[in-house]
Parts: C-alpha cells; structure tokens; sequence
C-alpha cells in the first residue's frame, strides 16, 4: 500500500478508529482460548464476521451477578443468558459492531468533544446513564469492573468512589478516545487519562500502562511542524516510541529474541493471551511493533492470537491507526466509524 500515513490533524482520531477497528475484527473470537477451535470456527480472519454459537470456551456458564436493585440493573434481558454454557459473549453484535467498553469509548469520545473539556464528575453521570438506558448496547457480557461500580453505586456510593482495583488490559479501551477528543498536544493530557482510567480501574499496574500508552500515542503522532513523514519513517517512529516510553514493559533485547516467533506463539505462547495488564500490555505493545506500518496484519493477527484480543485491540488498533493507513474496507464496514469521523 503506498498511501500516506494519516497527518499531524487526523492522526489522533486514526488512532481511535484503529482501535475501534481491531476490537471488531476481534470481536467474534473474543476470549477463544483454543486456538484449534478458533480456527474450526472461523477459519482465517481477514475482516469482519458475525459471533457464532455455541462459543466453545465461553465461561458464562459460571458467571454471576445480581443487582443490588432493579434500579442498578446493568444486565437486564442478558441476565438470562448467563450461567448457561456455550453462550458467546457478543452473541447479538453485528459484524462490524464494537463491544461494550469500545461502545463506551466512543461515547467518552462524543461527550468531550461536545463539551469541548473533560470533567470525571460529569462523565460518570453520563456513564451510569447509559450504562441503566435499555437497549443502547446489546452485548451480553458486562465486565467486572462494571459490575463492582454498579454494586457500589447500589450501596449508596457516590459515583466518583465507585471504581475498584481493577487489573485487566479493558482499563486501556478509554485511552485512544481521550487522545481523539482533546487532541495529543493538550498540556493535561497524561493527568486526564489517569484521572479517567482511575475512575473504573484503580490498580498502579494498569494506570501506569495507561500513561506508557499515551506517552507512545502523543510522540508517535508528528507534530505539524515536522511535516508528513513517509510510510516507513512512520513506522520506524512507532517503534522508536514504543522502546522509549513503553521499557517498563517491553525491550529490544526481549523484541529480538522474539523475532522468530509467530503471533500465536508470542501471544498465547511466550506471552499470556489471557486479560491481566502485566503480559497484555507487552503482548500488546509486540504485536503493535512487529506490524507497525501494516494495520490490517496487525489488527488480523491480533484477532487470530485469540484470548482477550478485543482489549488488547485497544493499543494494537490504536498505535497502528494513528501511524498508517486503515484500509478502507474496514472503515466502511465499521458500525462506530462514522460517529467518529463526523464529530
């Protein structure tokens, strides 16, 4: 592909449709932890496809939840789909519909730009409302971190004291929204985004993630001053950034002794493909460097990794997005796509 990498003025909002876009590539193989059965399932993934049922590794069947009240019932019709075995998550998404958190994310999105700044007090207001708003989403599986906010809201909390210790890599989903909707130069940036991921996921692990994030986002991203840069220049400034900002989590040294490894033998092998930050967000960031300049093999070998490849989506999609080209078929088929490209 021989088009330019998205400028100085777009790249942020790139960076949030390329997330957007991995986590619904992922979508249908969301949280296949075998990969022979994903394979059986859906053979190669190169686009967009529907969930199919029975999902062979679903663990709804041991999953619980009851509300403190009908008031803070986040689950409602889908509550009758949990506890039963081989329910797919996303069973009534669309191919090429988001998940729940990537729904939130462009809300978060929508909502900063309409006020045009960012305010935690008034973001969880409008979090709990459509979190409780019948039919805004129609994932069945609601993550935990949702589920604990909305028993301690039950409880009497305030909205503002209702996040818990959270240490999954679905923390990260906000971050490429925040960059979009304030813009990577915004002077309050990396306070903002620890406010907001702390708002859910209050864990030192995660939120430092969150800030190594969107350290690589903002120096990925050129300034206008700098002028456009060439496709290989792009992604060659993409790994710059990843080893400086993200080296708590990621070195060359590990980098090199990794090159002769598939996707699937990093991500479900050396690395867990499984949702805990301290293997995610390396196996984010790898998965991020070796297909830096290729958004479409990097998004695809993400899905085809399996395991949480939805939220590991968020940092792959979105430093791929924000350094090259997306195809335009999976912006044309992206259900989300354009609420953002219009805002």
């Amino acid at each position: 592909m021989n088009a330019c990498p998205p400028g100085p003025d777009d790249a942020s909002r790139s960076a949030l449709l390329g997330a957007l876009v991995a986590d619904a590539v992922a979508m249908p193989v969301h949280w296949y932890y075998d990969q022979r059965a994903l394979d059986r399932d859906y053979g190669p993934i190169d686009g967009y496809r529907e969930p199919r049922s029975p999902h062979p590794d679903s663990i709804l069947w041991r999953s619980q939840w009851a509300p403190p009240s009908p008031q803070f019932d986040i689950l409602r019709d889908q509550a009758t789909h949990w506890g039963k075995r081989g329910v797919h998550y996303h069973q009534f998404l669309a191919a090429g519909e988001n998940t729940l958190n990537f729904r939130l994310a462009v809300e978060l999105f929508e909502f900063v730009r309409r006020h045009r700044d960012y305010d935690p007090e008034r973001w969880l207001d409008r979090y709990v409302a459509v979190m409780l708003e019948p039919g805004w989403h129609r994932d069945t599986y609601v993550e935990e971190y949702h589920r604990h906010f909305f028993t301690n809201l039950g409880a009497g909390r305030k909205p503002i004291n209702c996040g818990v210790r959270d240490i999954h890599i679905g923390g990260l989903v906000p971050v490429p929204a925040l960059v979009a909707a304030l813009g990577p130069r915004h002077p309050d940036l990396r306070r903002i985004v620890r406010v907001h991921v702390g708002l859910t996921h209050k864990d030192d692990e995660v939120l430092a993630a969150a800030d190594a994030f969107v350290r690589i986002l903002v120096d990925a991203i050129p300034r206008p001053e700098a002028g456009p840069r060439t496709a290989a220049e792009a992604a060659a400034a993409l790994r710059e950034s990843i080893l400086e900002h993200g080296r708590d989590w990621i070195s060359a040294a590990k980098l090199r002794s990794w090159e002769g490894l598939s996707d699937r033998q990093l991500v479900g092998g050396t690395l867990s493909s499984a949702c805990y930050i301290e293997e995610a967000f390396p196996a984010a960031l790898a998965l991020a460097w070796r297909h830096a300049g290729n958004v479409a093999a990097g998004v695809c070998g993400n899905a085809m990794c399996g395991g949480d490849n939805c939220h590991r989506g968020a940092v792959v999609g979105g430093l791929l997005g924000a350094t090259a080209p997306i195809p335009a078929p999976f912006l044309a088929g992206l259900s989300c796509g354009a609420k953002v490209s219009a805002s």
